[in-house]
């Protein structure tokens, strides 16, 4: 994280987009695969609806995941800043008041 922005996204597009055909061949991989099973229908069906569960149930985790260390950074910024504010305040010369 740097100074500037530490929420700054720091992944290229280059890397999106290889995430992105990464994800897109295997889950059109799984589900051509499950189409061509000799298997009944309804066989097949479930097939289907379990691996598409699995794959909405996959980006509800990492979202579950991200919001969870973004919550946690956006809590140590805010402890650290409350430290900047105290040190800032602090004098170590002023005369102490009784």
């Amino acid at each position: 994280m740097t100074k500037d922005n530490p929420l700054k996204n720091k992944n290229t597009s280059a890397f999106f987009a290889q995430a992105a055909i990464a994800f897109g061949i295997s889950a059109v991989g799984l589900l051509v695969g499950v189409a061509y099973l000799p298997l009944d229908i309804w066989q097949r069906l479930f097939l289907g609806m379990t691996a598409l569960f699995t794959i909405t149930s996959s980006f509800t985790l990492a979202k579950v995941i991200r919001d969870a260390q973004e919550g946690s950074t956006v809590i140590s910024r805010l402890d650290e800043a409350r430290l900047e504010r105290l040190l800032a305040e602090h004098d170590p010369y002023r005369a102490q008041q009784l």
